[in-house]
């Protein structure tokens, strides 16, 4: 028996109830779910507000991360789907978690990339985003698929190697329902295709797409 284990990259808000609650939307399908908590180095239990004081503290938190740092995460995470009965792993991250979660993607063998609108993948202020931009690796997932709105400031889908989903008129973090940038429309479309690719995980291998 096939058991999909997914791996939840947060926004830069940390491990929040908004985080918490797709995470329990993915487990209801079935599946077995885990969230790294990338901000553990720096405090217990970081959960900030969507708000611009939240946003600062969470720009300033992404420069203290780099990437050996995601990859201790993500590998164990993935070392406790595998010891609870998981035999393909998924990574399914939003907004910065995206970006973290593509970069674990180009060094760790994963069964499925999803990223929503992952930010500052051709370069940014941050060590994870760098010495080559996140972008230019190659992946390691069998399959990769990216999600983004067509008015992202984060987000070129040109310079992006794999499967991208582009909503018109849409801004980034529009899958969050507890933001002003939330669109009920592309959020749902984008639920439907996550729900069939960790459906189709079961019967089918991939390989990743370009755009």
């Amino acid at each position: 028996m096939t058991t999909t284990g997914v791996i939840i990259g947060f926004e830069m808000f940390g491990v929040t109830g908004y985080v918490r609650r797709v995470a329990d939307r993915i487990a209801a399908l079935g599946h077995e779910v885990v969230i790294p908590d990338f901000y553990r180095r720096f405090g217990d239990d970081i959960a900030l507000p969507a708000t611009p004081e939240g946003r600062e503290r969470g720009l300033e938190l992404l420069g203290r991360l780099d990437r050996p740092a995601i990859l201790d995460d993500t590998a164990a995470a993935i070392d406790t789907l595998t010891s609870r009965g998981a035999t393909r792993i998924a990574a399914f991250g939003m907004s910065a978690g995206g970006h973290l979660l593509y970069y674990a993607a180009t060094q760790l063998p994963l069964d499925l990339l999803i990223a929503l609108y992952p930010g500052w993948l051709t370069g940014g202020p941050f060590p994870f985003a760098g010495p080559e931009p996140t972008v230019s690796l190659p992946l390691r997932a069998k399959r990769a698929l990216v999600f983004t709105g067509a008015d992202d400031h984060l987000v070129d889908p040109e310079t992006l190697p794999v499967e991208t989903i582009v909503y018109p008129d849409t801004p980034h973090g529009y899958f969050c329902d507890e933001r002003d940038s939330y669109r009920p429309g592309p959020a749902e479309d984008t639920w439907a295709r996550v729900t069939d690719e960790f459906a189709g995980m079961s019967s089918a291998v991939h390989t990743c797409e370009g755009s």
